[in-house]
């Protein structure tokens, strides 16, 4: 298996309102890898976010194939394309995603603060620029554990 079935959070990721983020938009890689019973994986993952206004543009890749596509926002909803499985659908909330690389968020902000601040996951080292080995363990929609690990390549932000 390729692609890790969804992953089941126990808590969900809710952003911290007190805490603003230092960027209006950024431009991610990771490299990614998991493990759990029904296999593991690898590859990456390309995002462009921004918060504000809940825009999200997802790619991921493993051995040069694109196994998702996510781009939308709230207004228009989020598309993900699954082109293994032959999967186009909208999807109104981002919490209604099958994101299984990443811990269930409800928001592009929550996202985007799991990503540069760690929230809701393991944070595994940082630099000056925020976490750079990042880990999540979740279930899988059949209660197997599985373990995710992000690694940061790439991190431009927009102000």
């Amino acid at each position: 298996m390729i692609f890790p079935p969804a992953l089941q959070s126990s808590a969900p990721v809710t952003p911290r309102p007190t805490t603003p983020l230092p960027f209006a938009s950024v431009k991610a890689q990771y490299k990614w890898s998991f493990k759990g019973a029904e296999g593991s994986g690898s590859g990456t993952l390309a995002l462009l976010l921004e918060p504000v206004r809940g825009k999200l543009v997802l790619e991921v890749f493993s051995y040069g194939d694109r196994l998702a596509l996510v781009d939308g926002d709230p207004e228009h909803g989020y598309q993900y394309v699954l082109p293994k499985e032959q999967v186009n659908r909208t999807v109104p909330a981002l919490s209604d995603l099958p994101l299984p690389l990443l811990p269930q968020v409800g928001s592009v902000e929550a996202l985007a603060r799991a990503l540069a601040l760690g929230d809701g996951l393991v944070v595994d080292q940082r630099d000056a620029l925020g976490p750079v080995k990042l880990t999540y363990a979740g279930q899988d929609s059949a209660g197997n554990p599985i373990e995710v690990h992000l690694t940061r390549k790439r991190w431009e932000p927009a102000k």
